[in-house]
């Protein structure tokens, strides 16, 4: 921590890591978020100090912020320590817990929740804002995507000497991006395009031709300086950069493309990047492959329309299903979007439904005609499969509720 915070701050965010440790200790949680809760408290100014005399990265959008977070973690570690809410806490409690962490750390890469971003770049003053995709989630507690875009739209303009990487091809990000004074396009393609059909501008048709898509009134796809093309990304300059990642499916690519983009803006290499992008293998516990007994469980998070998309593709099509699904207030106690999900692409599987609302989703799955049974304890519905392999499927808090019961998750 610089001279230049007054002893307020150091006081709060030592009252902070012992609030912290006190919670760690007594096996109440990780300490992350109440600790920052604390600081704030005492300090409602911390945040800013905290950000003072560091390079800040953002990292927001509905999916894949912790994914592309720690991309660009790992490959600015090549130039030196970053602090970062590595753990997914990503409101404003837990990214000030992060900075309070690594006071030293001459870099920040912080996932902001979409919420949250207008008064977080407001207090950080970002020197990079990643812009990854938007779509419906959480609708109980986010509300409208279309008034998110708006939000972000505003704290954009008002953030000029913040570079803006930005997703050329989701409509919602292109028309918030562009109030940027310093854009930078990343194409990588899309797959969920059931938020985008009609121009966030004024309401008219988008027109989608090809790779590209376009409003009457003007709003278009821009023309991106990055772009990704199966396993390679091509930069500004024209070079290709082989990813060969460890982590599975399209999404990741498109993550990576980001990450890259961002830490290239930074003044790390592109290979340099791929390269270290190369040593992920999960994030937090996803995608890894535990075993357990007579079986290996592939752990897999999924919590809206838009994740639950990418999820599908890369499920192994012969191995059982077990997904888990609870409506904590961190999932968004609105569970209305399990009907916008395809689960139409599980039949003819084996599939167990679990969590504290297997009820709604095996209600959804009865619709889709997947033919599937009930476990309400989700360790239980993996045990009572036949042995081998095991693809489990959870949002936001079963998720993390099963890395702590599940041994080398």
């Amino acid at each position: 921590m610089t001279a230049r915070n007054p002893f307020r701050t150091r006081a709060s965010v030592a009252a902070g890591r012992l609030t912290a440790w006190l919670s760690r200790s007594s096996g109440l949680g990780c300490g992350g978020v109440i600790g920052g809760r604390v600081t704030l408290a005492l300090d409602p100014r911390a945040l800013r100090r905290l950000g003072r005399e560091r390079t800040v990265v953002l990292v927001t959008g509905t999916n894949g912020k912790t994914t592309t977070s720690l991309m660009l973690t790992r490959a600015l570690e090549a130039l030196a320590e970053v602090a970062a809410n590595s753990d997914g806490a990503n409101m404003p409690d837990g990214i000030l817990a992060a900075l309070a962490a690594r006071p030293d750390a001459p870099y920040a890469v912080l996932e902001v929740d979409e919420t949250y971003v207008p008064w977080v770049a407001e207090q950080l003053q970002p020197a990079v804002l990643v812009l990854l995709n938007l779509s419906r989630d959480q609708l109980d507690r986010v509300g409208e995507v279309r008034a998110t875009e708006r939000d972000l739209r505003a704290a954009i303009a008002a953030l000029p000497g913040t570079v803006v990487v930005a997703n050329c091809d989701d409509v919602l990000v292109a028309s918030a991006a562009s109030a940027a004074a310093k854009p930078l396009w990343v194409g990588t393609g899309r797959r969920w395009t059931g938020d985008s059909t009609a121009c966030p501008r004024c309401d008219g048709r988008v027109e989608t031709r090809g790779g590209s898509w376009h409003c009457g009134c003007g709003l278009a796809r821009p023309e991106p300086g990055w772009t990704l093309d199966g396993d390679l990304v091509r930069t500004p300059g024209g070079r290709q950069v082989d990813l060969d990642l460890r982590l599975p499916g399209d999404a990741n690519r498109a993550n990576a493309a980001f990450a890259m983009a961002a830490a290239h803006r930074l003044g790390v290499p592109p290979h340099t990047a791929a390269a270290r992008l190369r040593t992920i293998t999960d994030i937090g516990g996803r995608y890894r492959t535990i075993r357990r007994s007579r079986h290996s469980v592939r752990l897999m998070l999924a919590k809206n329309p838009a994740g639950w998309a990418e999820t599908l593709r890369v499920l192994d099509e012969d191995t059982p299903v077990v997904v888990a699904v609870n409506a904590q207030e961190a999932d968004g106690r609105d569970l209305s979007w399990l009907w916008d999900v395809h689960f139409e692409r599980l039949r003819g599987r084996q599939v167990v439904v679990t969590g504290e609302r297997g009820a709604d989703l095996a209600v959804r799955l009865c619709y889709a005609e997947v033919a599937h049974w009930a476990e309400p304890d989700p360790v239980a519905a993996i045990d009572a499969l036949p042995p081998g392999g095991v693809e489990l499927v959870a949002n936001y808090t079963a998720f993390r509720e099963l890395v702590g019961r599940l041994p080398g998750a």
